[in-house]
């Protein structure tokens, strides 16, 4: 009970401020432009089940291995510290993409991919070439949080895919396990994010992390 708790409380935290600090798009062009403001009800009429599919699929996921909740959350935060929020997290490397999955943060530690790939097919059945990928991650954070027992939060949608990743602007930006308090101030504050900031959303990740014994790296 007493660990229920101090997860619950650590999602609350986190996700409030996820919510706020996270909200806007990278400036990068992708497969799914859209206008210069988002909408929580940008899919209100060309993909109004977006979701309720996201939800439907994240119960099963959850069920099934509860921590991924705490992984989807860091997975958005893994992506918006690079290029903003604009899923060039997910990218594979290619002939002209260096994937920044191979980033030192990120290599072997950053997980969920495969629950993605699995709302983003759904998405795609449902409604053809509308839902962007970085919508979908800000949406799967958001109802894993939901789902835990955490809080709902409006979320305004309408975000660019990139075409591109950056693995050394993800080295530059996202902490490593072994970084100083001082580094992790300074890298928070790249992204305009204060102490408090820092606190919740590292919080969350040690909270997970000890609980539940995760793989997953602390503080990123």
């Amino acid at each position: 009970m007493a660990s229920s708790k101090i997860i619950l409380g650590a999602i609350f935290v986190a996700s409030f401020y996820l919510s706020a600090s996270f909200a806007f798009p990278g400036h990068h062009e992708g497969a799914y432009p859209v206008g210069n403001s988002l909408s929580p009800d940008y899919y209100k009429f060309t993909c109004p089940q977006a979701d309720e599919i996201v939800v439907s699929i994240l119960k099963k996921a959850i069920a099934k291995e509860q921590r991924i909740a705490a992984s989807l959350l860091r997975l958005l935060f893994h992506d918006c510290f690079v290029q903003g929020c604009d899923a060039s997290v997910l990218l594979d490397d290619t002939e002209e993409v260096v994937s920044e999955k191979n980033a030192i943060p990120n290599k072997n530690s950053i997980r969920g991919f495969e629950v993605i790939d699995e709302i983003k097919t759904a998405l795609e059945e449902a409604c053809p070439h509308t839902v962007s990928c970085a919508d979908t991650i800000a949406l799967a954070a958001r109802a894993s949080t939901v789902l835990s027992g955490g809080p709902y939060w409006e979320l305004p949608l309408g975000r660019r895919d990139s075409k591109t990743a950056n693995m050394k602007l993800a080295n530059k930006n996202l902490p490593p396990p072994n970084a100083t308090l001082h580094r992790l101030i300074k890298f928070f504050q790249r992204q305009g994010l204060d102490k408090v900031d820092l606190v919740a959303l590292s919080g969350t990740v040690l909270d997970y992390w000890h609980i539940f014994n995760v793989q997953d790296k602390p503080l990123t």
